[in-house]
């Protein structure tokens, strides 16, 4: 393994502690994320530039999916939505969830750890399945948390 994958494979797996923990006694746990979510995009941005090519997204388990949604939007009340470009002006139009990027960019990692715990899992994959999925999909949960967490923190809010 690189040195670069091995720092997201740490900084993944700190990630997904920090939300599997989430409701067990946690009360810091969105500062903690806020902290987080920077690390986690420089080391996928540091894989980025490497000349490989392939993998795919992961497949979501609906259901794991939708628990850990539903756990996190109720935690997270009135912090959760918040206004996306084209949102219409009304308050019930926030189509923006801070719950779905936040289980969007769970169940991304997770999946890839898991396939890491697995002995005959190849790390390129692992590798070359997460840089695919932060592309075409992760990527932008990432960047939209990071804004809204960012506005939160701003205003005071957090």
């Amino acid at each position: 393994m690189t040195e670069e994958f091995e720092a997201l494979r740490r900084v993944a797996r700190d990630y997904c502690d920090i939300i599997e923990a989430v409701g067990e006694q946690e009360q810091d746990w969105l500062n903690k994320v806020v902290r987080i979510l920077p690390r986690l995009h420089a080391a996928v941005s540091a894989i980025l530039e490497l000349e490989k090519s392939g993998g795919k997204p992961v497949e979501a388990n609906l259901e794991m999916r939708f628990s850990l949604f539903s756990k996190l939007h109720q935690l997270l009340g009135d912090k959760d939505a918040y206004w996306m470009e084209y949102d219409l002006g009304h308050e019930e139009c926030r189509s923006g969830s801070l719950a779905d990027d936040l289980t969007d960019i769970y169940c991304e990692l997770k999946q890839g750890l898991h396939m890491l715990e697995n002995e005959d899992a190849d790390p390129d994959t692992v590798l070359l399945n997460w840089r695919e999925g932060y592309k075409i999909h992760w990527g932008k949960h990432l960047l939209d948390a990071e804004r809204h967490l960012y506005e939160l923190s701003s205003r005071g809010n957090l």
